[in-house]
């Protein structure tokens, strides 16, 4: 969402601003904290120039938007709850700086479990070459990260949608992956028909929210986010249900297997891998709120 192009402010228009700023999200429930990571991002300002306001005596400050398109989007922040991310043009996620867009689901903090998960299932095993595959990729953030941690692998990202899959190749540049992951448009294992047996593990933060709770969300998400990475069907499980049933074609013997879920599903996916009969090693691990989010298997 922000112009290449920097715009110059004075220092003391942009002390204004952040004033005013900081007073309207303190009256609207925002957190006050938004304004100074959106300064970060749009004005690259460091933490200390904002907390001593050091920036203050700046006679130009470069942004990347306008001042004006700043302000409609803090306003759009406050009245219309549009995700600070969006408005920034991208999100922090484990050590690297992601770009997202309202075309794919912002990368949360607990998804970012996921990578440890993998290195940990694959510890001192040839499973950390060969084919990894990254099943509805959105913005390419688990992409990345298997591709840093697993520094001899070819990742496979998947996504149907042709606007996400711009942003994660976006950000498979960026990050300095372009010759490491490969992209495919279709539907989760489908585009990767020809490696059949082949994968060393696959990796997917699948749509697993109940159809009708989409609706009850926060209005950050279900007005902001694409319900297509958000609504999983009647009971959230029909993604998963799916990777379950299909992936032990795909994956080899010993592969691995691993998903995000929702809070109070763990049971039921662990029955569901247990009883399709193609999997080993079945394990649900929670995430640091103590939420059983993650579960991992291993294909016989």
């Amino acid at each position: 969402m922000v112009d290449k192009q920097p715009n110059l402010v004075s220092g003391l228009q942009l002390w204004h601003w952040r004033n005013a700023a900081i007073k309207a999200a303190i009256a609207t429930n925002v957190s006050v904290f938004e304004v100074d990571w959106l300064l970060q991002e749009v004005a690259d300002l460091d933490r200390l120039a904002l907390r001593l306001e050091s920036y203050k005596d700046s006679s130009a400050i470069a942004l990347k938007l306008p001042l004006e398109d700043l302000e409609h989007l803090w306003h759009r922040r406050l009245n219309d709850r549009l995700p600070v991310q969006y408005i920034a043009g991208v999100t922090p996620w484990r050590h690297f700086k992601i770009a997202v867009s309202n075309a794919v689901l912002i990368p949360r903090p607990e998804t970012e479990c996921l990578i440890d998960l993998a290195v940990a299932a694959t510890k001192s095993t040839p499973l950390q070459q060969g084919h990894w595959a990254d099943l509805g990729t959105g913005s390419g953030a688990i992409a990345l990260g298997l591709a840093d941690v697993f520094k001899t692998a070819t990742i496979h990202a998947v996504d149907c949608s042709s606007d996400a899959l711009a942003i994660a190749q976006k950000n498979a540049l960026n990050c300095g992956f372009a010759d490491r992951i490969r992209f495919y448009q279709g539907s989760w294992w489908e585009p990767l028909e020809l490696l059949k047996g082949q994968f060393s593990g696959m990796v997917s933060n699948p749509p697993y929210i109940p159809t009708s709770t989409v609706s009850t969300l926060q209005p950050e998400v279900v007005d902001h986010e694409p319900h297509l990475a958000l609504d999983g069907g009647g009971d959230g499980l029909d993604c998963i249900r799916h990777l379950i049933d299909i992936s032990p074609a795909y994956l080899r013997p010993g592969g691995v297997w691993l998903v995000e879920m929702m809070a109070g599903q763990a049971d039921a996916v662990r029955e569901m891998l247990q009883n399709q009969g193609s999997y080993d090693e079945v394990e649900i691990h929670a995430d640091l709120a103590g939420i059983e989010r993650f579960a991992v298997a291993r294909a016989l």
